[in-house]
């Protein structure tokens, strides 16, 4: 394993948790110390986060988790929130809507996972008490932590909006300004006392059914929205990879490693040939997604070598290829902000239960609209559903929009756990975590050289969030600290490339590692925390 980095990756042997504020990975740490599982460790570490990082994900967002036991294969949990009983698609083609409204409109407002997500991970693996895993967060709520800067910063987005005023009780948070928020401790405390209905059932269950007016009933917040399901697998880079199924779009991970493979990816990454072929093998996986990403999509077809194969022969390894689909439809709207808000954590205990999950608003501070008093912004991932008539992804009652969220882990040919990895990101997660893999596996950095590394993601100027792959025209963003090599390699094989700012979570994302070997009885875990997010961490015992 090759190490050249501005940091040293973390080494522990008895459990590490990773994730993008300290707070966060301290109180999985805290779990695993007393007694706890990974379970107990992500879920007490995702509500902090929930608490302290509220314009990545709160209680009103949703949660996609890999999980991995010793001697078993991966599982999947798609904790995807389903649209009302009243969804009508009609209605909003008939007010003039060609897309699903971005902020403002309950109707790009599903019902919140997140929270059975978390209870659903602590009822299978969980060891500690319910309330035990939830106090840290309860505690951070009631007593207060001081503001982020990337909190700070992101509350001037909210700060005027209805139901913000806990939050934001005088306006923009300064960065370190000390918040409490006792809407969300009281929610928490319901929750810890009495599990789903405290929160699907109580409080914030009937500020939601009000303030949809019809869009839900009560009985779309009985049905739990978690479920555990088989994963998407496939081999690249000597490694079987693994990831959620659709809805989710974490198969592009998969097809583009496959790819990448195929058409001869360098080992060395900062061979010129290195930055063309990652983004040309990342937009042949991806750029039809729009047409067959839905709610139910065969995701094994999707990654089928008859349907993989001649994307990776149509790649040349001198130009870039301007692939095109009849289904794909050009966006000519308005030019919005294409910033995405996502968390991702990773948590190994000592026995080995390993689980990669990433949480999400959606966009910042999702549809910014809050539940009430309880404080909780909700997300807009209903954004991921479109008004095209017919079409699998198309908004209605009870279905699930097309998810973003893409956690990602590897294991050897043995069935060993390799690598739990994962990353916000937006539409370009994939692009993201296919570059970590090929990193770690094909390039054999360590987790720090690995996350550290300048990036390279395809961008369409103009379009809307989470429409990328809608647009007619991709052209490629990267870092400027990348190689030299990268800047001469991509531009003459004809890519456009618009250079930004070194370490840049808000257009590539910031991402979470655990490295996982085992020798006989003894458990090595190597991990890394982004620092393109300064408040992260990744802490081992």
């Amino acid at each position: 394993m090759t190490t050249s980095i501005p940091f040293l990756p973390r080494v522990a042997v008895r459990g590490m948790v990773t994730a993008a504020d300290q707070l966060a990975a301290s109180a999985g740490i805290g779990m695993l110390e007393s007694g706890g599982s990974a379970a107990d460790a992500m879920v007490a570490a995702a509500t902090v986060m929930a608490v302290v990082a509220p314009h990545l994900c709160g209680l009103g967002g949703d949660v996609l988790a890999m999980v991995k036991e010793p001697g078993a294969p991966p599982v999947s949990l798609l904790a995807v929130g389903r649209a009302g009983s009243g969804a009508d698609p009609d209605r909003l083609r008939t007010e003039g809507h060609t897309d699903m409204p971005l902020r403002g409109d309950i109707r790009s407002v599903p019902v919140p996972g997140a929270v059975d997500g978390w209870l659903a991970l602590h009822g299978r693996y969980g060891r500690l008490p319910w309330y035990s895993v939830l106090k840290p967060a309860i505690g951070l709520a009631e007593e207060g932590f001081a503001a982020s800067l990337i909190l700070a910063f992101a509350s001037h987005l909210v700060a005027d909006i209805p139901g913000a005023g806990q939050l934001c009780p005088g306006g923009p948070l300064a960065v370190s300004q000390v918040v409490h928020l006792p809407g969300i401790a009281r929610t928490l405390r319901a929750l810890a006392a009495e599990g789903r209905d405290g929160f699907y059932g109580g409080e914030f269950g009937r500020v939601l059914v009000e303030l949809g007016a019809g869009e839900y009933t009560a009985q779309d917040l009985a049905q739990p929205l978690a479920q555990w399901t088989e994963p998407l697998m496939l081999r690249a880079f000597g490694h079987d990879l693994w990831t959620v199924p659709p809805p989710s779009q974490g198969y592009l991970t998969l097809a583009g490693a496959w790819i990448a493979e195929q058409i001869g990816l360098p080992s060395d990454a900062t061979d010129p040939l290195w930055p063309h072929l990652i983004a040309e093998a990342g937009r042949a996986a991806s750029f039809d997604r729009p047409a067959v990403l839905y709610d139910g999509a065969d995701g094994s077809a999707l990654l089928s070598p008859e349907r993989l194969g001649p994307r990776a022969t149509g790649v040349d390894p001198e130009h870039t290829v301007p692939w095109t689909d009849a289904d794909v439809t050009a966006w000519t709207g308005a030019s919005l902000s294409s910033d995405g808000d996502t968390t991702h954590l990773c948590a190994v205990d000592g026995e080995g239960l390993a689980i990669s999950l990433t949480q999400s608003n959606a966009l910042d501070f999702g549809a910014h609209l809050v539940a009430g008093d309880t404080g909780v912004f909700l997300h807009n991932r209903g954004v991921g559903f479109n008004l095209k008539p017919g079409h699998g992804a198309e908004y209605g009652p009870r279905r699930r929009p097309s998810h973003t969220l893409s956690p990602a882990l590897a294991t050897r040919p043995d069935g060993s756990l390799a690598q739990v990895v994962g990353t916000m990101g937006g539409d370009v997660q994939p692009q993201i975590i296919l570059q970590l893999l090929a990193r770690l596996l094909h390039c054999g950095e360590d987790p720090a050289t690995a996350i550290s590394s300048a990036r390279v993601v395809h961008e369409a100027p103009g379009a809307p969030p989470f429409r990328l792959w809608q647009a007619p025209h991709q052209s490629l963003l990267m870092e400027s600290d990348a190689p030299e090599t990268w800047r001469e390699g991509l531009g003459s094989r004809g890519h456009r490339v618009r250079v930004i700012g070194s370490l840049n979570p808000v257009d590539v994302g910031c991402s979470q590692i655990i490295s996982v070997e085992r020798t006989g009885d003894r458990l090595t875990l190597t991990g890394a925390s982004d620092p393109r997010s300064p408040d992260g961490a990744a802490l081992g015992r």
